[in-house]
């Protein structure tokens, strides 16, 4: 591969792009140019000096950046290049300071190479299998379709990779460095690198970000050996589809997972231990989602234990408790989705004292923990495990490093979304936790089955379910349960945010005909002006 790049300026007119091999690039200019709050003046042996002149030649691969990590001093650093970490430094390095990220295995962290990105590939595949089934419904004739398995898994995993790749363009983009290793926390704002050969190399920064984020939760009675019994990991790059599957958990990944095995074809089972599904979401969404899964033939299990799981077998023999007694299921499979765990061991934090509680490190609304200079982000932290928080906390403390004066994360106007079939989406307060803190409410729904779009999709199950302080008017939460609802919910956390009322959504005037009017129209249930019910 080859790159462009312009000849170094001399006051005289250029005489043209230089080519350049990419194998084997220039090392990175030291010039105090490059330092931010520094006057811009690029001496006469700096090879950037071209982006000054002529910016149009410059690509991807001729973007400064340090390959050999000689400045060991930055800053800010950022343990993790998850979602909170990738954009903490990309929000830094907007803000004139200089930044660092240390990332042990891929960019983009769990959530772009093995969770949120690769899972809605997987889901998209499953839906395309599932609208060529049903294809006659809508006066389409196909032939008969099969699964691909290894096909949609390498689907899956081409869109992580892009995805991986376009955040390493905007590292290189941005001007981080990216140091590839596994980082320890050390006093004095120093982060000990350790690379793949072993090597180690010490970095100092004035402010070093912990964002080393999440794995997946392991129970007693279920063992992960990443090959009968599993976590989300293996569980979208399996060599081969199962005949049948147990998932335990049914918060989103357990639905997501359960959703797109069943509609592939493997018998799953849906194990869980609290009385409703996706059980953080309004009930009625939770018993509205059941009645969905069971129609499309998952078996569901709530109130539901596993006790044992036996894999000294061909397959797994599951020991599931309940009410009715003691049951055991059979499968090849089993799929544990209880929950994540924070990433804290071995990470230095005990050395430096920084002080944790149940799991969690202790920092107050903008990241800082209880030891100057060193902050943590994301799942590492008391907040909702979502990559969006993520996201938004680490701009929040990159800011107020900055000197800033951002705003505190409302974390109550988190919104939550599952991608199964039908999708879940919500904001705010369910209705049994508004009536809890005391507010007297009044409550729309609008069903899809009454929605035009809707039926003209043939997706008519589900619901819009809006929650408001009968006094003021105030939208305390939002709730919804259909197709593309995922999509409809930042309507409601832009609402809730300016504090919009009831009457003012009734007035906002929605299209039609869309999954959308629907939230006008729940509005509109809620004040007994409702016209389509």
């Amino acid at each position: 591969m080859q790159f462009l790049r312009s000849a170094p300026a001399t006051g005289r007119k250029s005489p043209g792009p230089i080519v350049e091999n990419s194998a084997n690039p220039r090392p990175s200019c030291p010039c105090a140019a490059h330092v931010p709050g520094r006057l811009r003046r690029f001496p006469p042996h700096c090879y950037l000096r071209a982006a000054q002149y002529d910016r149009r030649v410059i690509t991807p691969a001729l973007i400064h950046t340090n390959p050999n990590h000689q400045q060991m001093s930055y800053d800010i650093i950022v343990l993790g290049s998850g979602p909170g970490g990738y954009v903490a430094a990309i929000r830094a390095s907007q803000l004139g300071l200089k930044a660092a990220v240390v990332e042990k295995e891929s960019l983009g962290g769990i959530c772009l190479n093995w969770g949120c990105i690769p899972t809605k590939a997987l889901i998209k595949s499953a839906s395309v299998f599932e609208y060529i089934n049903h294809a006659k419904d809508y006066g389409i004739t196909v032939g008969a379709p099969s699964v691909d398995f290894k096909g949609v898994v390498q689907r899956s995993r081409d869109v992580a990779k892009g995805m991986s790749n376009g955040v390493q363009f905007l590292m290189k983009k941005n001007k981080i460095d990216v140091i590839m290793g596994t980082g320890v926390l050390k006093p004095g704002k120093k982060l000990e690198v350790t690379g793949a050969d072993g090597k180690k190399q010490v970095l100092e920064a004035k402010h070093i970000i912990i964002a080393t984020g999440a794995r997946s939760r392991e129970l007693p009675a279920l063992k992960q050996d990443g090959k009968k019994v599993i976590g989300y990991r293996e569980a979208m790059s399996m060599p081969a589809q199962p005949k049948s599957m147990v998932v335990v958990g049914s918060g989103a990944i357990g639905s997501e997972f359960a959703y797109f095995y069943n509609a592939i074809g493997t018998k799953v089972t849906l194990v869980e231990f609290m009385p409703n599904v996706v059980p953080v979401e309004d009930e009625e969404v939770s018993k509205q989602l059941e009645r969905s899964f069971k129609k499309q033939g998952i078996e569901v299990m709530t109130k539901s234990e596993v006790t044992k799981v036996d894999t000294s077998g061909k397959g797994c023999k599951v020991t599931v408790k309940n009410a009715k007694g003691e049951q055991v299921i059979e499968c090849d499979v089993v799929l544990s989705a209880v929950g994540i765990v924070s990433n804290l061991e071995g990470i230095g934090l005990e050395e430096v004292g920084i002080v944790t509680d149940r799991g969690k490190i202790t920092v107050d609304a903008y990241g800082a923990t209880n030891i100057p200079g060193y902050y943590a982000i994301g799942d590492v932290t008391p907040g909702q495990a979502l990559a969006h928080v993520a996201s938004a906390e680490g701009i929040i403390c990159v800011e107020k490093i900055a000197g800033k004066n951002p705003e505190p994360l409302d974390y109550n106007n988190i919104p939550g979304c599952t991608y199964c079939s039908p999708e879940v989406a919500s904001v705010g307060y369910t209705e049994k936790a508004a009536k809890e803190k005391g507010y007297e409410l009044k409550v729309g729904k609008f069903p899809f089955s009454a929605s035009g779009k809707a039926s003209a999709a043939g997706a008519k199950d589900g619901f819009i379910k809006l929650i408001f302080d009968a006094k003021y008017g105030e939208l305390l939460g939002a709730h919804m349960i259909g197709m593309n609802v995922t999509e409809m919910i930042a309507e409601c956390v832009a609402m809730r945010k300016l504090e919009t009322t009831g009457h003012e959504i009734i007035k906002t005037v929605h299209p039609h005909p869309t999954m959308s009017e629907a939230v006008m129209e729940a509005a509109a249930a809620a004040y007994g002006e409702v016209i389509h019910l």
